[in-house]
């Protein structure tokens, strides 16, 4: 498993932006319409990769490493598994192009909470560019109530919001390392589609897409994203990870033939030019 850890970090940014754009073409492959049932099968699929990730690499130190994380692991991935409910929920209730679009705004979230929490001051590009992607935000939201579909882009939002939180806890204690807060979302998240489902009877078909939703889709697509941004400048990181926000849409496009409104791309595309600009932001502040 330590090889890994041997893949450049620009690389391993990449292949997690590829892994997790699956997920929303893989839910619609889904024979269930029950998300309890789609999260719990997500949630023990991914444990059990994870696990097996934490053994390889740690060996005897895994207990001790997830041990050590503490309460804000626990707290971190509490957060996190509520992004895990509001993103199968709301790939479920919305197009995959207004989930993804939404859950790029994590920087902008990031930029936010930063400032209330952490005293971290705001560039006046980076105010111009929350401005930029609230109005983005607002066109996507605007479309939903045209269409129907405002409840999955409301839950959506939860996705970046409790990302950024737990993001606000690691800054908050450094010494934390993030791999035990993963394991703890994914035992959080199994436990509310365990107590959720009507049933726990899975076709064939089902345990086959819980299967890549939880391995490749999650767990490959956390690690790579992971480890990789351990090496890998913040800002690079960002715009990386915007390969999710774009192929996302286009496996759903060219697989199940879902194409959203224009509008949907409009909002999407000025979100995109927000976050790229913030990123730039960071950047610059980062060089002088």
């Amino acid at each position: 498993m330590n090889i890994i850890y041997k893949i450049p970090g620009f690389v391993l940014c990449l292949l997690g932006g590829f892994f997790l754009s699956w997920g929303g073409l893989i839910i619609r492959l889904f024979e269930t319409e029950d998300i309890w049932q789609i999260l719990f099968v997500r949630s023990l699929f991914f444990i059990t990769a994870l696990s097996i990730f934490l053994y390889f690499t740690y060996r005897g130190q895994t207990y001790q490493i997830i041990k050590r994380s503490g309460f804000p692991a626990v707290i971190g991935g509490l957060f996190l598994s509520i992004s895990f409910v509001a993103y199968v929920v709301s790939m479920s209730e919305t197009t995959v192009a207004n989930v993804v679009f939404i859950i790029s705004t994590q920087t902008i979230f990031l930029a936010i909470f930063g400032y209330f929490f952490l005293n971290e001051k705001i560039s006046l590009r980076g105010f111009f560019s929350i401005i930029l992607a609230f109005v983005g935000m607002i066109i996507l939201v605007g479309d939903s109530i045209n269409s129907g579909s405002l409840f999955g882009n409301i839950v959506a939002f939860a996705i970046p919001i409790n990302f950024t939180i737990l993001v606000m806890i690691i800054r908050k204690f450094p010494s934390l390392d993030m791999v035990p807060a993963i394991f703890y979302s994914g035992i959080f998240s199994g436990v509310y589609g365990l107590v959720m489902s009507e049933n726990l009877i899975f076709s064939s078909n089902d345990l086959l897409m819980g299967f890549l939703l939880g391995v490749p889709q999650l767990a490959f697509g956390f690690i790579c994203v992971t480890i990789g941004s351990k090496s890998t400048p913040a800002v690079t990181v960002g715009l990386l990870m915007l390969l999710e926000t774009i192929f996302a849409p286009i496996w759903v496009w060219l697989f199940l033939g879902e194409i959203p409104p224009l509008s949907v791309f409009i909002g999407g595309f000025i979100i995109i030019l927000a976050v790229v600009s913030k990123s730039f932001d960071n950047k610059t502040k980062k060089i002088s």
